[in-house]
């Protein structure tokens, strides 16, 4: 899906919602467990109820390889079932390199169909440049995450010794983002931003003015969508903000369908209202 595409998609549902797919077995509604395939039962249910509020879905990969086969199974189902219109995400979080990394890309693009997969850029362009071999297809690389020991590493303080005379300190996701920038363009590129670093946002709207934004954490973990909107929104809109459990887990009984349905149906009725104040 191109960047265009996306936008359309956007304006066309006044939503920039992406819904994930972080189906805990443990976790559902125990009559599915009944089911042939408990996860796609519910997932199918989940797309149904929530597809005309949302453009993307993003299935967190470790929920369903924690069930081996199965889960590969229940994902490929979920993939198939989804309408080729909503872009999908891999959330995967590899970062790889060499044949590895283009054995993952394949895997994900070319046996799976994702739209994109996000990625940590720890072990540099290697890890990366593979993905962005194919046409239509995203990288995600994670910037500035929700997580409180981000600080271990993503905001520490890093040296660009390039310029012997202008030596200027800057948070290691800030350098990964400017670097990274020559790998890609904003058409194959996408970085992570959690919720919570909204009052981050515009300064990192500032070094990748034209790129989207995954931004997790609104629900559940407490992020502010009109902060995210206010400080991350581009003139293509250039955010996808995903909520997980604050939808798919809105509703714990037989009408949990339903209730995500209404979760989401309240998400994109503020997008949309956001979308008519900033856009």
């Amino acid at each position: 899906m191109t960047k265009e595409e996306l936008f359309q998609q956007i304006k066309a549902k006044k939503s920039y919602l992406c819904v994930g797919l972080d189906t805990d077995i443990n976790s559902i509604p125990r009559h599915l467990l009944n089911e042939a395939d408990p996860v796609f039962a519910f997932n199918k249910q989940i797309i149904e109820a929530t597809l005309d509020f949302a453009v993307a879905y993003k299935p967190n990969l470790a929920f369903y390889e924690s069930q081996g086969a199965r889960g590969w199974e229940s994902l490929a189902k979920t993939m198939e079932y989804l309408p080729a219109e909503v872009f999908t995400i891999a959330d995967a979080k590899r970062g790889d390199i060499g044949n590895t990394s283009k054995h993952y890309a394949r895997a994900f693009f070319e046996q799976m169909n994702f739209d994109a997969i996000t990625l940590s850029p720890y072990m540099g362009a290697d890890a990366v440049t593979p993905y962005l071999a194919y046409d239509d297809k995203w990288a995600i690389l994670l910037a500035l995450t929700s997580n409180d020991s981000s600080r271990d590493f993503e905001q520490l303080a890093v040296y660009d010794d390039s310029n012997f005379f202008n030596i200027v300190p800057s948070k290691l996701y800030e350098y990964v983002i400017n670097k990274s920038l020559a790998w890609g363009h904003s058409d194959k590129l996408m970085y992570v931003v959690g919720a919570t670093r909204a009052d981050e946002l515009a300064h990192i709207r500032k070094l990748i003015p034209d790129h989207f934004l995954l931004v997790p954490g609104v629900g559940a973990q407490g992020g502010s969508l009109e902060e995210v909107t206010k400080n991350g929104m581009n003139s293509q809109c250039g955010l996808l903000v995903n909520s997980s459990r604050g939808i798919i887990f809105a509703g714990q009984d037989e009408g949990f369908a339903r209730a995500a349905g209404a979760a989401a149906g309240a998400l994109q009725q503020q997008m949309a209202e956001y979308l008519d104040r900033y856009l």
